[in-house]
């Protein structure tokens, strides 16, 4: 008779208990134990910034399947058959041996189990600046559930006044919101230029804008050089400036790195970037055991490059593939990740997927086109809300490579369809007939989407001569002097302008108006509108009538990420 095979999972967080359910639904006679050093299971640790926040109240939401059971230890050794002990550390791993070494945590029990296939689940740390004052009380990050419920104590109690959040990245900016709800006065330090580092500057001085409107305070490019405190509570951050920020409470989400310590010691491989090295088949460097979640490295599917990418619905999939490999022989495989993020920004979403062209140029994309197409989500008389959309393509085949979105509007299903066209490989040719479903109540008749591609596609055969907001700003700041064209109605002028020097002539006026513009033909005139529909229609007709250098400014006034006049 043959030996049932023996499944060890160590991490009950996010990949370990989807490897071990797909383990039992692959093999219904393994023995399966899940070691988890906490004292829940099964988190929706991305559900954290919610909780905090007040979106809901019941803490065990946390913890449940769909139909509201407690993914506790009874949980899976009912329903799955999976033995799942927590408060339980794994302190050793001997491979010769094929064994675990663990403690209880609470009882300081000791034991050893043996195992015919491991699978290490142990997730990531959060990196922790290394200036002075960082052991002060008051200071924490959010990435476990005991993080959890200390901000949400903090939050329904309602005694702090003042706070700073540490890191203006996904994790910073929904902790900046849950805080800034109740009530508590925020501030978001980030070391680097702009927040969201997953949007190129542009889009992420947008977000900025929209966070500041919301009342809390952003400062870029500065770094904390010093916590301050007094009777070993925390009272104040000290910027790298030399500023001083009075603060009672300080949040820290500067990222975060792969736990690989027992797997280290145990001698397994490492990858360059400190994270396990695994095969397609999430294999480690012993074929015994697999690796999962934000503990190890993937390659991304556009550079073939290894990356981290710690993200809640890969450890699911990447758990999903090892538990099937574990509990049967090699037979599935994990292709890698795109990059594709998301994040709810107050009454704003910001999303991207692929590359940026920040990191386009980085890893050596050097023939590249980028647009910026701003535009509703669905029409008007529906509610229609803004998207500000940036495609970044491949300027010689025309190659999808990235894109980011950004606004109020469905941004969550652009950025899906990005993803996928990403993914399939897709160019510009093959999405601008796109056949997509349509209704009003969801989307324009040609959807933000198509329309953004249909603007890349003018833009590669020329027909199109964009110039972005940040050139435009460029040309302001040293005195040059191009045209500026506004093409909008007087009413929206008067309501709503850049204020750097523009001539508003409407559209429907600009044919009967020639004489107002420049009589030398070739100078510079760059045309816009709320959106850059009318500045593209503008910029056609001038051409059309013998002005050479007519150019339209990409997404028009509702991309513009400066300080308007109005």
């Amino acid at each position: 008779m043959t030996r049932r095979r023996k499944i060890i999972v160590i991490g009950g967080s996010a990949a370990g208990p989807k490897a071990a359910a797909k383990a039992r639904r692959i093999n219904n006679s393994a023995e399966i134990i899940i070691l988890q050093k906490d004292a829940d299971l099964s988190m929706a640790s991305c559900g954290y910034p919610y909780y905090v926040g007040g979106c809901f109240n019941d803490r065990n939401m946390l913890l449940c399947t769909g139909t509201g059971v407690t993914r506790n230890p009874m949980f899976y050794i009912n329903a799955k058959n999976i033995e799942a002990k927590v408060n339980t550390e794994v302190t050793q791993i001997d491979r010769t041996k094929r064994t675990v070494a663990f403690r209880n945590i609470i009882s300081g029990e000791t034991g050893t189990m043996n195992y015919d296939k491991l699978i290490i689940a142990t997730g990531s740390v959060p990196r922790m600046p290394s200036v002075p004052g960082v052991e002060l009380e008051g200071i924490t990050t959010l990435q476990s559930m005991k993080d959890a419920d200390f901000l949400r104590n903090i939050r329904d109690a309602g005694k702090i006044k003042k706070a700073v959040v540490v890191g203006g990245g996904l994790i910073g900016i929904e902790t900046c919101e849950a805080l800034q709800l109740a009530g508590i006065e925020i501030t978001v330090i980030e070391l680097l230029p702009q927040l969201l580092t997953f949007l190129d500057w542009e889009l992420a001085k947008l977000v900025e804008n929209h966070v500041k409107s919301k009342g809390a305070n952003v400062i870029t490019d500065n770094g904390i050089a010093a916590f301050l405190g007094e009777k070993g509570k925390l009272t104040a951050v000290k910027l790298q400036n030399g500023t001083e920020l009075p603060c009672e409470l300080a949040v820290v989400a500067i990222g975060v790195m792969p736990n690989i310590k027992l797997a280290q010691e145990a001698g397994l491989k490492i990858g360059t970037l400190v994270g396990l090295d695994v095969n397609e088949y999430m294999q480690t460097s012993d074929p015994d055991i697999y690796a999962v979640g934000d503990c190890v490295e993937t390659i991304n599917r556009i550079t073939g490059k290894k990356v981290l990418a710690p993200y809640g619905d890969l450890a699911n999939l990447q758990g999903r593939v090892a538990g099937e490999n574990a509990a049967s022989e090699n037979c599935v495989t994990f292709p890698g990740t795109i990059q594709t993020g998301i994040c709810k920004v107050f009454d704003y979403v910001a999303g991207s997927t692929g590359l940026s062209e920040t990191a386009a140029k980085k890893v050596g994309f050097s023939n590249i086109i980028t647009v910026i197409n701003a535009s509703p989500d669905k029409p008007g008389f529906m509610g229609g809300k803004l998207l500000v959309t940036k495609l970044i393509a491949d300027k010689k085949t025309g190659r999808v490579l990235g894109a980011q979105c950004i606004g109020p509007g469905n941004v969550s299903k652009q950025i899906a369809q990005w993803a996928m066209a990403i993914q399939g490989k897709l160019t510009i040719d093959d999405i601008i007939n796109a056949d997509l479903p349509y209704a009003p109540p969801f989307s324009l008749a040609i959807d933000h989407f198509i329309t953004t591609a249909h603007i890349m596609q003018n833009k590669m055969k020329g027909r199109l001569k964009g110039i972005t907001s940040m050139e435009v700003w460029q040309k302001v700041l040293e005195h040059e002097k191009p045209f500026l064209l506004d093409t909008r109605s007087p009413e929206e002028f008067e309501e709503m302008r850049l204020g750097i020097g523009e001539i508003l002539i409407p559209l429907g006026a600009l044919r009967k108006r020639f004489q107002e513009l420049p009589e030398d033909k070739n100078r510079e005139i760059i045309c816009y509108c709320k959106i850059s529909l009318r500045g593209y229609e503008a910029a056609l007709a001038l051409e059309g009538n013998g002005w050479t250098n007519v150019k339209v400014m990409e997404g028009g006034i509702m991309a513009w990420p400066y300080a308007r006049e109005k």
